[in-house]
């Protein structure tokens, strides 16, 4: 059905973890909220809104909704789910600019994120505006406008990602990519009272994303609760298979003590804003409400933290070599189009002319002296608490003094990717004057599960509060907020298991891992030792792997694309009972030599099975046969 002539859903829910219930309950189609959306498009034309850059037209959202045909919420885990993507990620059909005209291309092929995004039935609506080339934490220096926060129009949105956040903040979107380098997701959440995700560096890939620093850059998740951040992370978490990474991946911890200390600043800086220094007391008071799911008390102690150690790590990103990577990213381009440039991210980026390969070095050794002094702050603490920003400028006095203002902004974000740290910044509750305070959630990388299990209590914490998501949304609600599973992760066993076929992210059996609270460890290959067959009669379609005999020639064999999760032994019994002969339980060796339990496939099934192992993995076949499908149906047609 076209989403043109449905008629526009007047009670669209807010959240992922709703709207999916929806659609679930059939109160509600992808159709309708479409076109609720394209309704609110066409009363505020998009010149008159500078928090999109693109919107797309309705032929690209119809494409896309056409594709949701024959799937569901128990297919897909984000189903009909719109979103909105920062426009220096690329997505195929729509112009990257960066926040540059000049510099505008039109991509072949999207960012994986999004196409991973896309494959879990998440509908991409448009790009939103940013900080031009991703250089700024304001949110004021793009020649498409400058959104305000959601909740004062005198005040930034904050950036580079503002637009992002913006319409996340007023419910045009359940959800929206950012990026962050120095801050850049984090700081438009706290000035629009949103949670911000900002990933262990490596964990989410940046293929497709225009770097700005590209060994420090993150792709960031701006959603309304903790746990529709959770949702999207086990979408996008993971390596792309044969991408370069300047940063490993690593494994999740997930869940943090129950006797937890949180570390607060000793003397945290807020520039004289009196305000923001009473809401942030505020929030630390907040941890004595601090409960489990089950709602059993979460004991803390709060730990004072010596900030100097890290504001040095901070002052390495501007005042360092690190502005070269900026340069770096876009040299070309400036080289004969500078004069098209925001002049103050020129006035940054050309910075970049007083460092060398001897600086770049010193550079490294200084971050590499820090880091090892700053690592020892762990052993005191589990997770540190900062204002998510020390203050929330106004729009005038950014423009009195657009370096020293947006500077200001990085004080308690600029550290965080130089040391590969974790981050969550969660919604803390207002100011006297009404405006949105936030704060933010650091731990070691690899600790992003734990920091959203830990986020998803704290905003459970705050609904004797009357917790408000966004601007003007409805107040929160219990289903809202639990994490997908409705479980709470805990400090059980885990079974590393391997998946190559319909239990892949995206893949119509994929619900049985979420639903058992299975956590996405790596995307990788078999050792080059494995046969893959397309199973005949199998609903849905299956595969079946099989590893060759000892004496069989090296040559035969094949790297067969998978995933590994984390699964709670206590949910392996259940989930062994849903698997279907000639499927079993083995041994799996992966690309490193290491070997794991995963899916193997009996001798007798593969008898008179097609082998499909130079397509690589199901993934590639998949495709193949729907490509062969659509064809077939083209023809037809033309008949």
């Amino acid at each position: 059905m076209s989403f043109l002539n449905a008629a526009p859903a007047t009670d669209i829910p807010a959240t992922v973890a709703l709207l999916l219930a929806a659609y679930r309950e059939g109160s509600l189609r992808p159709e309708q909220v479409l076109a609720r959306l394209w309704s609110r498009w066409q009363a505020c034309p998009l010149e008159q809104d500078p928090a999109w850059i693109t919107r797309a037209d309705a032929a690209f959202l119809q494409q896309q909704l056409d594709a949701l045909a024959g799937q569901s919420p128990e297919s897909l885990p984000l189903y009909g789910v719109p979103f909105a993507v920062k426009d220096n990620i690329d997505v195929a059909g729509l112009p990257t600019t960066a926040a540059c005209p000049a510099f505008a291309y039109k991509p072949e092929a999207s960012a994986e994120v999004v196409r991973r995004l896309m494959a879990a039935g998440a509908i991409v609506v448009g790009k939103t505006n940013l900080d031009q080339f991703a250089t700024g934490l304001v949110g004021m220096r793009s020649p498409y406008g400058a959104p305000s926060s959601t909740f004062s129009d005198a005040h930034v949105s904050g950036g580079s990602s503002s637009g992002s956040a913006v319409v996340v903040a007023r419910s045009e979107v359940s959800f929206a990519l950012g990026t962050d380098t120095a801050g850049s997701g984090r700081v438009p959440a706290g000035f629009n009272n949103l949670v911000g995700l900002k990933p262990t560096p490596g964990l989410v890939p940046t293929h497709g994303v225009l770097p700005a620093c590209r060994s420090l850059d993150c792709v960031s998740v701006f959603a309304l609760t903790a746990s529709d951040a959770a949702r999207i992370l086990q979408v996008t978490e993971g390596p792309m298979a044969g991408q370069a990474s300047f940063n490993a991946f690593k494994p999740q911890l997930p869940r943090l003590p129950h006797a937890l200390r949180v570390g607060v600043p000793v003397e945290p800086e807020f520039f004289g804003d009196a305000d923001y220094a009473q809401a942030f007391e505020q929030a630390k008071s907040q941890w004595a409400h601090l409960r489990e799911p089950d709602g059993t008390p979460w004991p803390v102690t709060l730990v004072p933290v010596d900030m100097r150690g890290f504001y040095d790590v901070a002052r390495l990103l501007y005042e360092g070599p690190w502005v070269a990577e900026r340069h770096a990213a876009i040299s070309s381009f400036m080289a004969e189009n500078a004069d098209e440039m925001n002049p103050v991210v020129r006035r940054i980026i050309e910075g970049a002319s007083q460092h060398d390969a001897v600086s770049a070095f010193k550079g490294q050794y200084r971050l590499k002296e820090l880091a090892a002094q700053q690592a020892t702050v762990w052993d005191a603490i589990d997770v540190l608490m900062v204002p998510t920003a020390p203050t929330m400028p106004t729009k005038a006095s950014v423009e009195a003094d657009p370096i020293g203002r947006n500077a200001q902004l990085g004080t308690y974000t600029n550290f965080v990717n130089l040391l590969g740290l974790a981050a969550l910044a969660l919604p803390a509750g207002f100011t006297q004057g009404s405006l949105p305070f936030g704060i933010t959630l650091i731990a070691p990388g690899g600790s992003d599960a734990a920091l959203l299990d830990l986020g998803a209590c704290w905003q459970a914490s705050c609904l004797d509060d009357g917790l408000s998501l966004g601007h003007g949304l409805a107040m929160a609600s219990d289903a809202e907020l639990a994490l997908p599973g409705c479980k709470a992760l805990s400090a059980e066993p885990v079974m590393a298991l391997a998946v190559v076929g319909a239990h892949l992210s995206g893949m119509p059996l994929h619900w049985q891992l979420t639903e058992r609270r299975a956590r996405l460890l790596m995307r990788t290959h078999t050792a080059p030792r494995y046969q893959l067959y397309a199973l005949p009669g199998t609903v849905p379609p299956k595969p079946g792997l099989a590893r060759l005999a000892d004496d069989a020639p090296p040559e035969a064999g094949h790297a067969i694309e998978l995933e590994v999760y984390a699964v709670p032994q206590s949910a392996i019994g259940s989930f062994l009972a849903m698997i279907p002969p000639p499927l079993g339980l083995g041994s799996v060796e992966l690309a490193d030599g290491s070997w794991v339990k995963g899916f193997i496939c009996e001798p007798c099934g593969i008898a008179g099975a097609q082998d499909i192992s130079h397509f690589g993995g199901w993934r590639a076949y998949m495709a193949h046969v729907k490509a062969q499908a659509a064809q077939t149906e083209a023809s037809r047609s033309a008949a």
